[in-house]
């Protein structure tokens, strides 16, 4: 009874979550850095691998994540600091403003539109197809686009989570198919589409790509503010 009363207690401390969490990434890192590969990206390995330990202990995602939120607050941190990198290619933001607003407004119209069509031949309710629509903005903005469009933002939280990694995951493989290597193209698909975790793949490019991919959270966030509650009521409802 004793033990296992230690036992809930270590797995229930945050030190655990956060531990297991990098330990997780660490060697994800290293099977990419020797299997290089969209499918081995640190990213979707870290979490395979904790899915599967946290099945195989039998520990609760509860427990596991009294850690875990200490690092997704980081998100919002980070994010910001994005704003370092942006500064000093401000002059590239400034020469592309015209190319950068139409393409991430053409971007989000056209996603929110697919997403509502698709809900709407499957039938999908009406409060469960709004909160996909922000799957593509990153978690602190996407939760508040789902909250005013009165959507379901448990369900919002889990189609960021999969948006980011398959963008980190496809991403690159797409760029490279559609030879599209000028940075500011790069940082604006990956960070527009992936949010922090795309912008994070973007900066492999370099610090103007992941530059530009911290722009793209910041401006997809603000036009999916206006543009979602526009498709809802033309196609959903």
């Amino acid at each position: 009874m004793r033990r296992e009363n230690e036992m809930s207690e270590f797995v229930s401390n945050p030190l655990f979550g956060i531990a297991l969490s990098i330990l997780a990434y660490l060697v994800g890192m290293l099977i990419y850095r020797r299997f290089p590969h969209p499918l081995t990206t640190p990213l979707l390995l870290s979490a395979i691998f904790i899915i599967i330990f946290l099945k195989a202990t039998g520990i609760s995602y509860q427990d596991y994540y009294q850690g875990g939120v200490y690092l997704n607050n980081l998100i919002v941190p980070s994010t910001v600091a994005l704003g370092i990198p942006l500064y000093k290619s401000f002059h590239l933001m400034k020469h592309h403003a015209r190319s950068i607003l139409f393409g991430s407004l053409l971007a989000v119209v056209v996603n929110t539109s697919f997403t509502a069509i698709v809900a709407k031949i499957f039938g999908m309710d009406f409060f469960l197809a709004i909160s996909l629509f922000p799957k593509s903005v990153t978690t602190a903005m996407a939760v508040g686009i789902t909250e005013k469009l009165q959507g379901l933002t448990t369900v919002t939280l889990v189609v960021v989570v999969a948006t980011g990694i398959l963008t980190s995951v496809i991403g690159p493989t797409l760029l490279k198919w559609l030879k599209i290597d000028d940075p500011v193209a790069v940082g604006l698909s990956l960070g527009g589409t992936g949010h922090a975790v795309g912008t994070g793949t973007a900066f492999r490019y370099g610090s103007v790509a992941g530059a530009m991919g911290g722009l793209a959270i910041g401006v997809t966030g603000i036009l999916y503010v206006f543009v979602s509650p526009i498709v809802a009521s033309l196609i959903l409802s």
